[in-house]
């Protein structure tokens, strides 16, 4: 059993694409279609605040179990588990996205939280900790809760984004993106991927060398923001045409 929560793990590298991989997708996938086939059951107050609590326990119970398996393995590190990826960052926003329900917090996890963590879930970095690892299972219920976070809030709660959120959301993401190149600097470490790409397959190995990909990183998250928004925009646009 001490073989599957090892920090050197000996099991196979995580193969993307394959059971492993497309079975917490399917998961999170079936578990998002029964937010949207039960989303007006869900609205009345006792369900739905007894869902963001369950959602909210579930990511917090998620990273805090990550950091302290890192402590007991004797494996945290400055350079390598503070949560400043953006999509571990927002796991911890979402747990304060579902206890306080800010529209402000709502709309930069719209676009980051939820960005970040579909592209981490279709790209992990998971290396050896592949099925059935305790870190495999915290990878895909962190980032998946956040997209199931983000989806409960939209169907449930009725929030939707904005395009001023989107733009504020880039500002804010370029804003962090500065404080953590400095902090990588400092530390000797490469959170967000800014000093470099990461060993495993990524859709940064199709977006130039160092420091290009960092310009093509930039575009494709204004694109994927812009995909995200498309759907309230186009539903804005025929209910303004009636």
């Amino acid at each position: 059993m001490h073989a599957f929560f090892k920090y050197h793990s000996n099991l196979h590298s995580f193969r993307h694409f394959t059971v492993e991989h497309f079975l917490p997708l399917g998961i999170i996938l079936v578990l998002s279609a029964l937010l949207f086939i039960f989303r007006n059951m869900l609205k009345e107050k006792s369900k739905r605040r007894y869902l963001s609590f369950f959602l909210a326990i579930l990511l917090f119970f998620s990273t805090t179990l990550e950091q302290t398996w890192l402590l007991y393995e004797h494996a945290w590190s400055l350079k390598r588990s503070l949560p400043l990826q953006l999509s571990d960052l927002s796991v911890i926003l979402a747990i304060l996205m579902l206890l306080i329900r800010s529209n402000k917090l709502f709309q930069f996890m719209y676009f980051a939280g939820l960005g970040s963590s579909i592209q981490a879930i279709l790209t992990p970095d998971l290396g050896r900790y592949s099925f059935p690892h305790f870190e495999y299972f915290e990878f895909f219920v962190s980032h998946g809760g956040v997209v199931l976070a983000c989806i409960f809030m939209v169907l449930v709660f009725n929030y939707s984004p904005t395009l001023q959120g989107m733009w504020v959301t880039i500002l804010i993401v370029n804003i962090y993106s500065g404080i953590v190149f400095l902090l990588n600097k400092w530390l000797g470490a490469n959170y967000l991927y800014i000093m470099k790409k990461p060993k495993s397959a990524s859709l940064l190995d199709y977006l130039g060398q160092w420091p290009w990909y960092l310009l093509s990183m930039e575009m494709v998250m204004m694109l994927s923001f812009y995909i995200l928004y498309s759907p309230f925009w186009i539903k804005r646009m025929k209910e303004a045409g009636k």
